[in-house]
């Protein structure tokens, strides 16, 4: 089971499995964010899981690596070939204290993926700060369009915009967030995360996205996109498949959402994205290792990246970017990625809670402060409870 978000990617690396082990049947079922996180922990207590299953990196949400394995629902991999070839910069949020239990497939980013097309179309060009950001927003509307379909329908997305925001916010001049966090020095409502959702609710008032986002699905804010209707979306580089295959003419690029107007603060969320587990209790253990094998296996991460418009999790010497999201590679070498923000969480309630304040305060039932005030609470609470197990 697999995010629909990477359903090419998959697609792509099944096709490959099938010719090298014709003796082997798989069959791939896919399914939202939301429906993973809510569905999948469930069904792997209730024995009625699929064999290999999206895992998502930290612990930032019921279906992570940490949530899963302390209730040995995943199977150990520390063994498997792979293991080796993970890069000590991301073990943190790929492993546990106790060992390996995914395999991490692709380096993705979040940030604003536009329509080259439809971006010439306004007379636009990227911005690089905020002020420019505003200012195209106002140059799409003068053309009837908007410039960002979003989806908050689909809970996962509410998110995008602030992280894509808070890497320059707070990142930008607190590396160590997320470190002072955990000791308890630092809190959201003290933190350039005000900042972010600021502007985010700013950009809406702007008129920079969806008339009506919280009616807007995932799939129809990429058909606004496919459409001309909007000239991007501010998603995972994941995305960018959905969006050729939607629309087929047309050219996409990734670039950093700015929060400011010095560009060289600006910063984008970059980190290992699509990774997978293996089933405590599959009935097909030998088979799913093989698949998992495959995952890890250099041809397996460049046909899953090379569909996807992502980067290999486990570098090599023989892949080749996406032009699309050569901004992305770039700044993999500048440094100026950073950690998605609930891969540091204490727990999946942070998450849930952020989920919940922006659609409240897209609704107009809550203020910022509230907002900030009830994620503080949801993570003091996840903290307290770590140290008290720990």
């Amino acid at each position: 089971m697999a995010n629909l978000t990477d359903k090419a990617s998959m697609g792509a690396v099944v096709a490959a499995f099938r010719r090298a082990h014709p003796d082997i049947r798989v069959t791939v079922s896919y399914a939202d964010t939301d429906t993973l996180q809510k569905d999948l922990p469930d069904q792997l207590r209730a024995g009625k899981a699929p064999d290999v299953f999206t895992v998502w990196p930290g612990n930032g949400n019921p279906a992570s690596v940490v949530a899963l394995e302390r209730d040995r629902l995943l199977d150990v991999l520390t063994l498997r070939p792979f293991v080796r070839r993970v890069p000590d910069s991301i073990r943190p949020v790929t492993d546990t204290d106790v060992g390996t239990y995914l395999v991490p497939v692709s380096f993705s980013a979040i940030g604003a993926i536009y329509s080259s097309e439809t971006l010439e179309a306004i007379g636009g060009t990227r911005p690089r700060t905020y002020s420019g950001l505003l200012a195209l927003c106002d140059a799409a509307r003068r053309h009837g369009k908007v410039l960002f379909a979003l989806g908050n329908a689909s809970s996962w997305v509410t998110q995008l915009v602030n992280y894509a925001l808070v890497a320059t916010t707070v990142y930008a001049h607190d590396p160590d967030f997320d470190t002072q966090m955990e000791y308890g020095k630092r809190t959201f409502t003290r933190s350039g995360w005000r900042q972010a959702m600021t502007e985010y609710l700013d950009m809406r008032e702007r008129g920079c996205f969806s008339t009506e986002p919280l009616s807007t699905t995932y799939q129809e804010a990429l058909d606004q996109v496919a459409e001309g209707k909007a000239v991007g979306t501010v998603q995972v580089a994941g995305a960018l498949a959905a969006l050729r295959s939607a629309a087929p003419g047309m050219h996409f690029r990734m670039a950093a959402l700015p929060a400011t107007d010095q560009p060289d603060e600006t910063r984008i969320p970059g980190a290992v994205s699509a990774a997978y587990g293996l089933n405590a209790h599959s009935r097909h253990r030998r088979a799913a290792r093989a698949f998992i094998d495959f995952l890890g296996s250099e041809q397996g991460q460049n046909l899953y990246n090379r569909a996807g418009g992502t980067l290999p999790a486990l570098p090599n010497s023989s892949f080749a970017a996406d032009p699309a999201v050569e901004e992305v590679v770039q700044r993999q070498k500048d440094g100026t990625t950073v950690p998605f923000m609930d891969q540091r969480w204490p727990n999946s309630a942070v998450q849930q809670t952020h989920f919940s304040q922006v659609r409240a305060l897209f609704a107009g039932t809550t203020d910022i402060a509230h907002a900030l005030a009830a994620m503080d609470d949801a993570y003091q609470r996840g903290r307290d409870r770590n140290t008290a197990a720990g």
